[in-house]
């Protein structure tokens, strides 16, 4: 299964991605995460491994990948190397990802579209381009599952990279921004015929009649995640997440029925 993890900007996307991801893990799952935020330098942290290297790079970088872009109109046409004609030629599977494009941990893999790495560097379409032909082309065994955390906010769906997903997930947290957001997503998942599934992170006694039945409104609610300090904590110093949540548990079995 592919599916899409999204959220507003500090809503908890890379945290559900990371818990949910290690929960699969140990169901004896085989996961990807396509790290898909330009701006994100902590998801690899979580996963307790190191940052890999920008997937552009096997491109030829992002320079070179944008101006075969340019000059080809679509990545399928690409001519940088026989290597890369590979994986837009025809479809392929994840023991054919290089192994020096991906980092992995305790049966998770973690791959990077790539990052800003200095100013005017211009914007990130390219990398997320590359992106959308490697998850539609992606095949995927019956024990594979492979994550994407999205950039915060909604241009994912502009850009047309959730096209080749199964479901989207989106994480909603206890703000009035967060919740009109989960409006737009079912919205914009319904002209694209996918099935959107909600988690609610920071979940109090206090907030949670009125997160559930707001966001009950646009689509089936997986999941409830608590306010929890210790991941706070955790998120702050760029620790890796080793708690388990049940709550996570059951969002896992759920997206694997």
């Amino acid at each position: 299964m592919k599916i899409t993890v999204c959220g507003k900007g500090g809503c908890g996307k890379s945290t559900v991605t990371s818990l949910l991801a290690k929960e699969l893990a140990n169901m004896g799952k085989n996961v990807l995460i396509v790290d898909l935020d330009e701006s994100n330098y902590g998801l690899h942290r979580q996963l307790g491994v190191e940052l890999p290297r920008d997937f552009t790079e096997f491109f030829g970088g992002k320079d070179k990948a944008f101006k075969t872009m340019m000059t080809s109109g679509i990545l399928d046409s690409m001519k940088l190397d026989a290597l890369a004609k590979k994986f837009f030629a025809k479809d392929f599977g994840l023991k054919d990802i290089p192994a020096d494009f991906f980092a992995e941990k305790d049966g998770i893999k973690l791959l990077s579209a790539g990052k800003i790495h200095k100013a005017n560097e211009g914007c990130a379409c390219t990398m997320n381009s590359i992106i959308e032909q490697f998850i539609c082309h992606l095949t995927m065994g019956p024990d594979d599952v492979i994550l994407l955390d999205m950039e915060a906010g909604i241009e994912h769906f502009g850009r047309g990279t959730d096209k080749g997903v199964d479901a989207v997930l989106m994480v909603v947290e206890p703000s009035f921004e967060s919740l009109r957001l989960s409006a737009k997503v079912a919205e914009l998942c319904g002209s694209i015929q996918k099935p959107v599934y909600y988690c609610l992170n920071k979940i109090t006694p206090e907030n949670e009649q009125t997160m559930t039945d707001t966001v009950s409104k646009n689509g089936q609610i997986l999941c409830k995640l608590p306010y929890s300090p210790e991941l706070g904590l955790a998120g702050l110093t760029g620790q890796e997440l080793t708690q388990h949540s049940p709550e996570i548990a059951q969002l896992a079995r759920s997206l694997a029925a």
